[in-house]
């Protein structure tokens, strides 16, 4: 199982507006694509330097077949309306996480 995890530094001016965009439409538009099991979105509790909040959205997937596929089919079109919906107003960036244990209690 790998984790393809977003961590996103949002413009404070926009802030609202983006969380729930996140919420209501971007997460929502990722699982769509069927190449996710669920999303967890959680806010760093780390003030950055740089101003803005910063949030982790993690989304877990299968395999790297499956990441592989994401990157090629949706990945470009997803990114560009983030752009268009908030130009300049965010810094990204990704990396992918493989799950090498999980336990519960």
């Amino acid at each position: 199982m790998l984790i393809y995890n977003v961590t996103i530094n949002i413009d404070d001016s926009v802030h609202d507006q983006w969380l729930d965009w996140m919420k209501d439409k971007h997460v929502p538009n990722m699982l769509a694509t069927g190449k996710f099991s669920h999303a967890k979105m959680v806010k760093v509790l780390v003030e950055e330097d740089m101003g803005g909040i910063t949030y982790s959205i993690q989304y877990t997937t299968q395999d790297r077949t499956t990441l592989e596929a994401y990157y090629k089919e949706d990945a470009d079109r997803l990114r560009a309306e983030a752009q268009k919906m908030f130009p300049n107003k965010f810094v990204a960036f990704r990396t992918e996480l493989e799950v090498v244990s999980q336990q519960t209690p």
